[in-house]
């Protein structure tokens, strides 16, 4: 399901709806590039790309604020009701997770800042393949809010539960890593950060398809069970 923001009598309030709407897709899409670029930084091992990642990451910030602003200046002008300040409530709870994710993004840059062994590599694997889930999981959010489109954000909501089970799988992983080479424990450590961060990404992306679900439904279903958010929809 796909809906529609423009019903406004007001045009200029419809622009302004639409133009914050659009900001928070650059912003998304900006965000999206970070976690491209620090997962490419950390399979090739590439210092510098996961430099840039880290310098870009004020550029995040400086748009969560500005859209921040933007939707507070929309509710004091405009006093919106009903859908349309569900819509103000979506996007200031998505830029915020959209920003954290950025955080995250940046400390997985890191690990591409340290160098690995042979074995080691093999955890690295494993973590891309977990990454390249959860930046497949951002992607779909953002298009779910880009059209407001309820069935894929469930879709995304549901994804969650197999990032949760990879970050287990590759957590107890990495920790018989460690007991095997418990010279390794300070390097590796890097590793289990950046797993989390990853979990903690996909948790954000299930967070955003909550509040598409939200403002389009009318409904809040965190701490919901899949089986009664599909009877929902």
């Amino acid at each position: 399901m796909e809906h529609n923001i423009n019903k406004h009598i007001s045009g200029r309030f419809n622009q302004e709806l639409e133009n914050v709407r659009n900001h928070v897709l650059n912003m998304g899409g900006l965000v999206e590039q970070q976690l491209n670029s620090a997962l490419d930084a950390v399979s090739r091992n590439d210092a510098e790309l996961a430099q840039k990642v880290r310098q870009n990451d004020y550029k995040v910030n400086a748009m969560e604020v500005s859209i921040d602003e933007e939707c507070t200046r929309i509710i004091a002008r405009r006093q919106p009701a009903a859908s349309d300040l569900r819509l103000v409530i979506a996007i200031a709870k998505t830029i915020a997770d959209l920003e954290r994710i950025g955080d995250e993004a940046e400390r997985i840059a890191k690990v591409a800042l340290d160098s690995f062994t042979k074995d080691q590599q093999d955890l690295l694997v494993n973590i891309e393949n977990m990454g390249r889930q959860v930046l497949k999981m951002l992607h779909d959010v953002l298009d779910a809010f880009a059209r407001m489109d309820v069935q894929r954000a469930f879709e995304v909501h549901k994804e969650d539960a197999k990032v949760d089970r990879e970050y287990e799988a590759i957590t107890r992983q990495i920790m018989t890593y460690m007991m095997e080479d418990p010279r390794s424990i300070p390097k590796i450590m890097d590793l289990v950060w950046s797993v989390r961060s990853l979990e903690r990404i996909g948790d954000r992306c299930q967070n955003i398809a909550e509040y598409i679900i939200y403002f389009v439904n009318g409904k809040d279903i965190r701490h919901t069970s899949q089986e009664d958010i599909e009877k929902s929809l």
